[in-house]
C-alpha cells in the first residue's frame, strides 16, 4: 500500500483511494461492486487509479469521466472543482492538476467542468 502524508478534505467515496489515487499496483486501487474495475495506470508519475481506453463516461466509476488525454488515449479521470480534490491520496511530488482544458469523450453524464490530470511518468 502506498503511504502518503497528504490528507484531503471532503469525505465522499472518491477520497477513499478511488479514481485519481496514487498507486504502485492494481491492488492499491479501490474497486466497488457494480463499478467499473480500476487499474493502476503506470504511465503517470506515481501511478494513477483509473481506467484506460474508455469510450464514454458511463464506463467510468463514480466521480470520474472519460477524458481524451494529450497522449492520444482516453482515460477515466476524477472530476474536480479544485486541485485539493485531485490530491487527497497523492504525494506532493506526484500532484495532479484540476484542469478545465480537457476534452470529455462522448459526454453523456452531463460532463462539464474540470478533471484531475496527473503528470506523465516520462
Amino acid at each position: 500500500m502506498v503511504a502518503l502524508a497528504v490528507t484531503g478534505c471532503g469525505g465522499d467515496d472518491a477520497d477513499d483511494l478511488g479514481v485519481g489515487a496514487q498507486c504502485e499496483s492494481d491492488a492499491d486501487c479501490r474497486n466497488d461492486d457494480g463499478q467499473p474495475v480500476q487499474r493502476c495506470l503506470a504511465q503517470f508519475k506515481g501511478g494513477y487509479c483509473g481506467i484506460q481506453a474508455c469510450t464514454r463516461s458511463t464506463e467510468c466509476p463514480k466521480y470520474s469521466a472519460c477524458v481524451e488525454h494529450d497522449d492520444g488515449e482516453n482515460y477515466c479521470f476524477r472530476t474536480c472543482a479544485d486541485k485539493l480534490e485531485c490530491n487527497a491520496h497523492r504525494s506532493p511530488d506526484n500532484e495532479s492538476n484540476c484542469s478545465s482544458s480537457v476534452e470529455f469523450v462522448n459526454a453523456d453524464k452531463g460532463d462539464v467542468g474540470k478533471a484531475c490530470i496527473p503528470p506523465s511518468a516520462g
